[in-house]
């Protein structure tokens, strides 16, 4: 079994949903002990936002795509196939300002891919990614689980959207509040 894990948080030892995520990585590998896992820090190894240089590329001819551009693609490339590859997702994703890290939109950008994680037919979408389950690992400053809070909360609504959108519907959240 293959396992995806994302860590998203800029705070390195001192995050709660980083400790968490190595935490629930652990006791998964007890459970299940063939389990390989590509680890992805966002933080320590970050990726650059999705620019129009980038997307662009996609469809340019090779020849005119710059050395610096070619690295880009090589990286959403391999960010694709690790997506791809994984049957389980384990995502760390902190709340910051009621969304997520930027970092971790970043790697969605270079994840979502027309034609390799989602495609249209008859102008529906339909999401290439599917037989996954993904765990969100999320932190949070204070609970968002009742109103006035839970209308601010588009940490969760957005992370299911993404992940339905390309096929993946078994989600479970695990949160830490307060």
């Amino acid at each position: 079994m293959n396992l995806l894990a994302i860590d998203s948080s800029i705070l390195n030892k001192a995050s709660v949903s980083r400790q968490l995520t190595h935490s629930f990585i652990s006791q998964w590998q007890q459970l299940y002990p063939e389990t390989q896992v590509t680890y992805r820090d966002l933080h320590a190894q970050p990726i650059n936002h999705l620019s129009q240089n980038i997307l662009s590329a996609y469809n340019a001819d090779p020849a005119q795509i710059s050395p610096l551009i070619k690295e880009e693609l090589e990286l959403s490339g391999q960010l694709v196939s690790e997506f791809l590859n994984a049957e389980v997702l384990v995502i760390g994703a902190p709340m910051y300002n009621f969304s997520v890290s930027s970092q971790l939109k970043a790697w969605i950008d270079r994840v979502l891919v027309a034609g390799k994680t989602f495609k249209y037919i008859d102008g529906k979408v339909h999401g290439l990614a599917t037989g996954k389950q993904a765990f969100i690992i999320s932190s949070r400053g204070g609970y968002y689980n009742s109103e006035p809070m839970l209308s601010l909360d588009h940490q969760e609504r957005y992370l299911t959207t993404v992940l339905n959108f390309v096929g993946i519907n078994e989600i479970h959240f695990i949160r830490a509040e307060g």
